[in-house]
């Protein structure tokens, strides 16, 4: 085991975050370094301020899709999902597909979506009509009774994986391919000079310790905007549209509103007895909970699977703002995310009155909901889609603004990129495309980040 107390004095790339990206990044450059002769993973260390996994990825749904409207995203998570399909068993991952069930206005979205993925091979079947959709449900299960939707997007690849598997499985291949990863160790300071990163300063408890480094990966999740400031890089970033140029903040802050019903996971097995796929559903129909109280009018979207990790039937409901500057947004600006900022209890009756409105089984049962923590504070950038782009010449940031969990191939194309192979499909995520212009389609879904 390559796990390790002790960092060393220089290092030649320096990943910060031992989560999703982190892990990917630092397993596929140690393999691209061997393959190319040019190295191996004694020259990576990965930097992790608690243990692998203690932040967005070890919490994550873990749901694994490619529905989305923006082309790039399409073709970026094909590549993910190849990544999935290969580590099956390790990543305890269920390819058990995905149905986007959506309200009228978004028909036209979903259509194109489903056009758009047979271009590129990636297997789906759209229905379309109220009817039809009602009909195509009761055929999976029995006791649908959703109304407000008018088409359904069924991706037969996709499903979700185990959070925490899949963290450990990266966990054990870094390690595996030598790479040292020292946990419980702050970074501090990312020293600047001449336009590069020369140094990465850290903490650990009152030891302080100043590592010389040639190459930054920034792969912190929500914690990215903290290096951001490290790097002395924009507040505000200028977008242009048309003629016309806004300012916005680099970082805003969502609270992810996630739970779970305490049922039995096979509470929710298809007609057939066997896993569904995962379910996810925007509707435009008023949500009332059993007394008949409205809770939403309006458009509202959840998601939901049987999962046994989780030990019932999990999945999540719309993400809110938070109205907050982003140092407020946590307990320590470095440090775990506030719970008072995630889930409360109004999530818990929204959602399972939106798990009833979808099927009858789940009637009456809103008092099973669990209390224990769930969601997280996802960081966003100024349009919710990820940047992966080079800054100060040799830091790499990995923004995945809350995409993450399933992308779990950027690693891959990021190593290539460290490599000096620019990637086509990572193009469209450099942050020059708001200066540009070159932003990516927004879609009709309820969710700030399609």
């Amino acid at each position: 085991m390559s796990t390790s107390d002790t960092l060393p004095q220089s290092i030649r790339y320096c990943v910060i975050g031992a989560g999703i990206h982190g892990l990917s990044t630092a397993w596929h450059l140690a393999r691209e370094l061997k393959a190319r002769g040019t190295g191996d993973g004694s020259d990576i260390v990965v930097i992790e301020k608690s243990e692998a996994g203690a932040g967005p990825s070890g919490i994550a749904c873990g749901v694994v899709r490619n529905n989305y409207f923006q082309p790039a995203m399409r073709e970026l998570m094909a590549h993910s999902v190849e990544v999935w399909e290969a580590n099956t068993e390790a990543f305890e991952y269920h390819p058990v597909g995905y149905l986007q069930i959506s309200y009228d206005e978004m028909r036209d979205d979903v259509a194109t979506i489903h056009e758009q993925q047979q271009a590129i091979g990636y297997e789906s079947v759209f229905i379309d009509g109220e009817a039809e959709t009602h009909a195509y449900m009761k055929g999976i299960f029995d006791d649908w009774r959703a109304t407000g939707v008018t088409s359904v997007l069924h991706e037969k690849k996709g499903g979700y994986a185990h959070n925490m598997a899949t963290v450990n499985a990266l966990l054990a291949k870094v390690e595996a391919e030598g790479v040292s990863v020292v946990a419980g160790t702050l970074v501090t300071e990312l020293v600047v000079d001449g336009g590069a990163v020369t140094h990465v300063v850290t903490r650990r408890g009152t030891e302080s310790m100043t590592i010389a480094v040639d190459h930054v990966v920034a792969a912190a999740g929500p914690w990215v905007p903290k290096l951001w400031e490290m790097l002395d890089l924009p507040d505000t970033t200028d977008i242009v549209v048309g003629d016309r140029t806004f300012t916005e903040p680099t970082w805003k802050f969502w609270a992810l509103q996630e739970g779970t019903l305490g049922v039995d996971p096979g509470y929710l097995m298809n007609n057939d007895g066997d896993m569904p796929p995962v379910v996810h559903v925007d509707a435009d129909a008023t949500l009332c909970d059993e007394d008949g109280n409205v809770l939403v009018e309006g458009k509202w979207g959840i998601y939901y699977k049987p999962d046994f990790n989780f030990g019932g039937v999990q999945g999540g409901y719309m993400p809110y703002r938070v109205e907050k500057p982003w140092r407020e947004v946590a307990i320590d600006p470095y440090g775990p995310a506030s719970p008072d900022f995630i889930v409360g209890e109004d999530f818990r009756a929204v959602w399972a009155a939106a798990l009833s409105h979808c099927q009858e089984r789940f009637e009456g049962k809103a008092s099973l909901m669990s209390h224990a923590p769930s969601g997280g504070i996802g960081a966003f950038t100024p349009d919710s889609f990820p940047v992966f782009d080079t800054f100060c010449d040799n830091v790499y940031v990995i923004a995945d603004s809350n995409h993450g969990f399933k992308m779990v191939g950027v690693g891959a194309l990021v190593a290539r990129e460290l490599c000096g192979d620019t990637q086509g499909l990572l193009e469209p995520f450099r942050y020059s495309r708001y200066a540009l212009g070159k932003l990516h389609p927004e879609s009709n879904s309820p969710y700030p980040w399609s």
